[in-house]
Formats: structure tokens, C-alpha cells, sequence
């Protein structure tokens, strides 16, 4: 069994997707703490003059973690996002195909940042056909930290191999995982170049939100952002 596990971003880039689909059971980390200026409450998409963050708003405090940090529903965040898509990927060959249904996502007036970033991946597995299982950490109540805490996860899910990612070096220890027989297989994504908007003025931009990939590449998607990992 396999086992991958993450903080719930908001419009995640194409390696959290592949990252998901290469799992039996992915764990949404909404208990861990919320970082600020990282990605969990944003993300990029590409426009004619290159890239531009799309921002979700929120009211947190220090040390909260993720899923009971607040959207701040006093600014206009929802319309803005809606607009910005509609902007820079209304031409794109699939907008039409799929816009509708995130625009029913954003139609929606979010509490919690932790459940709009929930929704919104589970529609990238719905629409890429990534059938892996989904569950939250939040759900086990587990109260250790740091290496051991993933350790306890994959236990509680009956995992054997942790999925992780290419950065794990900095923060895990690997030793614990193999005293606990626990194999980690650590994640080497290869981003792929795919057609884009603005080709003959603007460069091919890697790492934006995958909302890129779905609007310009439709069923193709799939295949393309899973093919890239090593």
C-alpha cells in the first residue's frame, strides 16, 4: 500500500497531481500548520505578460493550522479569480469545456481555506480520471511531529511505501522510516513542456497551477503530467 501525503493547496502545479495519482491513498495534511507565502492559499497562471499570482485572502493566526485558517470574505477574491480566468484563458482550446465547473466552485462563499483547496483537487482528480483514495489527517488525531507524525499516518492507513517528495531530504529521517519498515520512494518529477497560451510573445512557463494544463490540453492532460516522473 502505497501512501502520499500533503498540506491542501490551492490550484496545485502538476507534481502534487502526479504525486497523487503515483499513491493508493493520498492524506490531506489539513492539520499541519499554515505557512504563510507558500502555497496553500496561492498559485500562478500564465497571461500575456507572463505570470500572475491568484491570492486567496484570509484571517489566521500564528501557529493555526491549515484547516481552521478563515477566508477573509470581505474582498472581492472570488470575483477577481473568476475574472482573471476568463481573461487569460478564454481562447485556450478547452476553457469552455471545463471552466463552468470550477465556476461553480468559486460561485460558492468558502469559510474555511482548507475545504476550498479540498474541492478544488478533487476536481483536478475528477477531471484527469485519478482515482486514488482521499481521506484527511485531521480525521486520526495524531499529535506528533515532524518525521514521526508521517510515520504514524502510514500506519494508521496501513501503508508500507511512502511517496515523497523530491525535497524530503531536508526534513525527514530516513532511518525512522526504515526502523518502522517503511519503504520511502521519493518523487522526481520531470515538468513537461505542453502548448500554452501566447507562444509566439510569451516563453513556456513551468510550475503554474494546473488549471494551465486542463484549459490547453483538455483529455491530454493526464497523460502528459503523469509521463514526466522518474
Amino acid at each position: 500500500m502505497r501512501v502520499a501525503i500533503h498540506q491542501p493547496q490551492y490550484l496545485p502545479w502538476l507534481g502534487y497531481l502526479d504525486k497523487i495519482s503515483r499513491a493508493d491513498i493520498f492524506v490531506f495534511l489539513d492539520d499541519a500548520q499554515f505557512k504563510k507565502n507558500e502555497w496553500q492559499n496561492r498559485n500562478r497562471i500564465k497571461t500575456s505578460q507572463g505570470w500572475q499570482w491568484l491570492t486567496v485572502p484570509i484571517l489566521h493566526d500564528f501557529g493555526q493550522p491549515i484547516n481552521q485558517v478563515q477566508i477573509n470574505n470581505n474582498e472581492n477574491w472570488r470575483i477577481d479569480h473568476i475574472k482573471a480566468l476568463e481573461m487569460n484563458y478564454r481562447n485556450a482550446p478547452y476553457f469552455n469545456q471545463y471552466f463552468d465547473q470550477f465556476k461553480k466552485i468559486y460561485d460558492q462563499e468558502w469559510e474555511k481555506l482548507s475545504n476550498l483547496n479540498c474541492t478544488i483537487i478533487e476536481s483536478f482528480l475528477n477531471i484527469l480520471d485519478i482515482k486514488t483514495k482521499i481521506v484527511l489527517a485531521s480525521a486520526y488525531n495524531i499529535a506528533t511531529n515532524q518525521t514521526q507524525r508521517l510515520i504514524d499516518i502510514c500506519k494508521k492507513v496501513e501503508a508500507d511505501t511512502y511517496i515523497a517528495g523530491e525535497g524530503c531530504a531536508a526534513y525527514m529521517d530516513f532511518a525512522l522510516f526504515a526502523e518502522n519498515n517503511i519503504r520511502v520512494e521519493v518523487q522526481k518529477y520531470q515538468h513537461p513542456i505542453y502548448p500554452q497560451q501566447w507562444e509566439k510573445t510569451e516563453k513556456f512557463i513551468s510550475h503554474l497551477s494546473a488549471l494551465d494544463i486542463i484549459f490547453n490540453c483538455g483529455s491530454e492532460a493526464k497523460k502528459i503530467i503523469i509521463n514526466k516522473t522518474i
